[in-house]
C-alpha cells in the first residue's frame, strides 16, 4: 500500500510558540489515519500545511505526490477539507451552498446539480435541501459542510475535529458517513482530541503533543504500551475511597488513582479475571463496601495519560 500523504520534519513557529517541532507523517492510501492530541498539540497547524493554507518554516510534505509548497494548486484539486467550524453560508439553502462550492471548483453545472442531489440524499438532508441554513441544527450544518467538501469527489479528505460541538447521536451518525467514504476508496486524515473517535475510526494513529510525535501504531498496539488491565471499583461513600486505595495497592502494577467525587478507584493490574477475586477479598478485609467492580482493557485515554502525564482533553 503506497503512502498518499508524506510529511518529513515539519516545523512551524508563530513568534516564540513552536506549533510543529519536526513532525513526520506517512499516510497509506485508502485508510483513516488518526492524528490524536489535545488542543494546542499542533494538529490544526499540520492540516493547514498539508492543505496549502500555511507554509512550513522547515521540512517538506507531499500530498498525492505533489509538493504542498511548490504545487499547491495541484494539491487543492485532489483534496477536500472540513475544518473545526462549518464553512457554509447560513443565508443560503443547503442546495445553494453545494452549488456555490461547485462553482468555486469550476465544475460543470449539470454535474453539480446531479452531485448535489446525490450528496443531499447521502447525508440525509434532502428534505431540508431548499431551507435556509438558519433553520439547520448543528449536526445538519456539519453534515452539509462535509458534503460540500465532497462535491468534487476528492481522493483525500482532511477532517479537522469534525465532530466538535455535536451531540452523541450526531457524532455517531458522522462516524458512519466517514466509514462509508473510506469503503468507497477515500483516504481520510482525521484530527481529533476525542479518544473514542480515534478508537472507532482510525486504522493507524499518531499521538502528538507540543508539535512532536510521541507514539504511533494501531489502537490495540498503543493500548498494549500501557500494559495490563484496569480494575475499576466504585465504593460506598467518599470516606471509603482512601481505604480502598490502600487495600488495592498491593495488587496494582502501577499507581492507584482515586476519583473521590465519583467514589471511584482505578488500579492497573495483571493476572486477568483472577485479580477480581483477590481485589474483592482485599476490600472486604478492609471493611470497604463495594457498589460496583469491573475489569477492562486500557483505553486510548489511559494511553495518552501514560505518554504525556495529562489528559487529552486538557487545554495546552
Amino acid at each position: 500500500m503506497s503512502d498518499i500523504i508524506v510529511a518529513v520534519g515539519l516545523v512551524k513557529k508563530f513568534g516564540d510558540v513552536v506549533a510543529l517541532d519536526g513532525l513526520d507523517l506517512r499516510v497509506p492510501e485508502g485508510t483513516v489515519y488518526g492524528l490524536l492530541g489535545p488542543n494546542g498539540a499542533g494538529k490544526t497547524t499540520c492540516v493547514r500545511i498539508l492543505t496549502t493554507l500555511l507554509k512550513p518554516d522547515a521540512g517538506a510534505a507531499t500530498v498525492a505526490g505533489f509538493d504542498v509548497v511548490k504545487r499547491p494548486n495541484a494539491v487543492r484539486r485532489v483534496i477536500g477539507l472540513t475544518g473545526q467550524y462549518a464553512a457554509v453560508d447560513e443565508y443560503l439553502s443547503g442546495r445553494e451552498n453545494l452549488r456555490m462550492f461547485g462553482d468555486l471548483y469550476h465544475l460543470a453545472p449539470g454535474y453539480v446539480k446531479e452531485r448535489s442531489q446525490e450528496l443531499l440524499e447521502r447525508f440525509d438532508l434532502a428534505d431540508a435541501a431548499d431551507r435556509s441554513l438558519r433553520t439547520y441544527s448543528g449536526g445538519m450544518r456539519r453534515r452539509l459542510d462535509l458534503a460540500a467538501s465532497l462535491i468534487a469527489k476528492p481522493r483525500i479528505l482532511f477532517l479537522d475535529e469534525p465532530t466538535t460541538g455535536l451531540d452523541p447521536r450526531s457524532r455517531i451518525g458522522l462516524w458512519e458517513v466517514i466509514k462509508d467514504l473510506v469503503a468507497d476508496g477515500t483516504t481520510v486524515l482525521l484530527t481529533t482530541q476525542y479518544l473514542d473517535e480515534a478508537d472507532q475510526l482510525a486504522e493507524d494513529i499518531v499521538v502528538i503533543d507540543h508539535g512532536r510525535v510521541i507514539a504511533h501504531g494501531t489502537s490495540d498496539a498503543l493500548k498494549d504500551q500501557v500494559g495490563g488491565d484496569r480494575l475499576e471499583v466504585i465504593v460506598d461513600g467518599r470516606e471509603a475511597v482512601v481505604t480502598a486505595v490502600e487495600a488495592l495497592r498491593p495488587l496494582a502494577t502501577g499507581e492507584v488513582l482515586a476519583e473521590v467525587a465519583d467514589h471511584r478507584v482505578v488500579a492497573p493490574v495483571s493476572g486477568g479475571s483472577t485479580v477480581l477475586v483477590d481485589a474483592i477479598r482485599a476490600l472486604d478485609a478492609a471493611g470497604v463496601r463495594v457498589e460496583d467492580v469491573a475489569l477492562r482493557r486500557p483505553t486510548l485515554d489511559d494511553v495518552f495519560l501514560s505518554l504525556t502525564g495529562h489528559a487529552a482533553e486538557e487545554e495546552s
